[in-house]
């Protein structure tokens, strides 16, 4: 199944009435969080409201998922816990490194009888999850890590590896694309990571379009004033689908269904012009059908 992922929006678990508001934005999904917008001593709390939201449902289509807390605090075993009775859609796991990692995560909720519908996306914010981009995607060629996709992080990034945050991103650039290949390499999603100057409205409609067109899915928020634009920027253009049908189309006619390329408007297209049609096309579908 296709689903959108133009914009998935952090909401702090620790926070009742922004997790009841959840259910009314115009999001593809929303992250309950338990991790960093969640002080220690209200973790508990979060966890117990967290658990009650996605009971209750009304999430509508909107995808929905649980940041636990990293597997070197003392909380992460009773998040997983909580998530795999409350069933969310996925669990997002922050500071992924290691395919042992995806293990411990793995064997967690096999230990809980978890359904195999939560699926498991993982949050690159170590140089070592960057160099080992590829040997985690492969990961998910074993159905027990539940791997869905992997959440870039670049500000945790930025911290550990010095990187100097500024526009335009031009020194972790060669970091985002290799993380986009191993992924495209493994069939998995990706996401980019939240644009933290909240105010600054250019600045994250110029990273959104940046991280499109470099090949993300969509991207992780931190405030709903960001949610419009990104969902805008992440939809296919009109005429983008239009050109799409189009494509699908002329390649449906009976005297085009052996060739493997055909003119069409005076260009060449070709078989691989139409698999790309048909994402397209399951995209813009996907998105009408969420309904905002």
């Amino acid at each position: 199944m296709t689903r959108p992922r133009r914009s998935l929006l952090f909401m702090p678990g620790s926070n009742a009435r922004a997790l009841e508001k959840a259910r009314t934005l115009a999001v593809d999904g929303i992250i309950l969080d338990l991790e960093d917008s969640v002080a220690p001593d209200a973790k508990a709390v979060a966890r117990e409201q967290i658990a009650k939201a996605v009971a209750a449902k009304g999430f509508g289509k909107r995808e929905v998922l649980i940041r636990i807390n990293a597997l070197d605090s003392p909380w992460w075993v009773d998040d997983i816990g909580m998530a795999g009775k409350a069933q969310p859609d996925g669990i997002l796991v922050p500071k992924i490194s290691t395919v042992a990692d995806l293990n411990a995560v793995a064997d967690r909720l096999s230990d809980i009888n978890a359904p195999a519908s939560i699926r498991v996306w993982a949050m690159i914010e170590t140089a070592r999850a960057v160099l080992d981009a590829d040997k985690l995607a492969a990961a998910s060629k074993d159905s027990e890590t539940r791997l869905a996709g992997f959440v870039f992080g670049p500000n945790d990034i930025a911290r550990e590896t010095r990187i100097r945050m500024k526009p335009g991103r031009a020194a972790m650039i060669p970091m985002i694309t290799h993380c986009i290949l191993a992924t495209r390499a493994h069939g998995l999603e990706i996401l980019d990571g939240p644009y933290s100057d909240i105010s600054n409205v250019d600045g994250f409609a110029e990273e959104c379009a940046q991280g499109r067109d470099l090949g993300f899915d969509g991207k992780t928020l931190i405030h709903p004033s960001h949610i419009d634009a990104c969902n805008a920027i992440f939809t296919p253009p009109e005429a983008e689908v239009t050109e799409a049908r189009k494509i699908i189309a002329a390649f449906q006619l009976p005297e085009n269904a052996s060739r493997g390329a055909i003119q069409l408007d005076g260009r060449m297209v070709e078989r691989l012009h139409a698999e790309m049609a048909k994402r397209t096309i399951a995209i813009a579908d996907a998105i009408a059908a969420m309904g905002h």
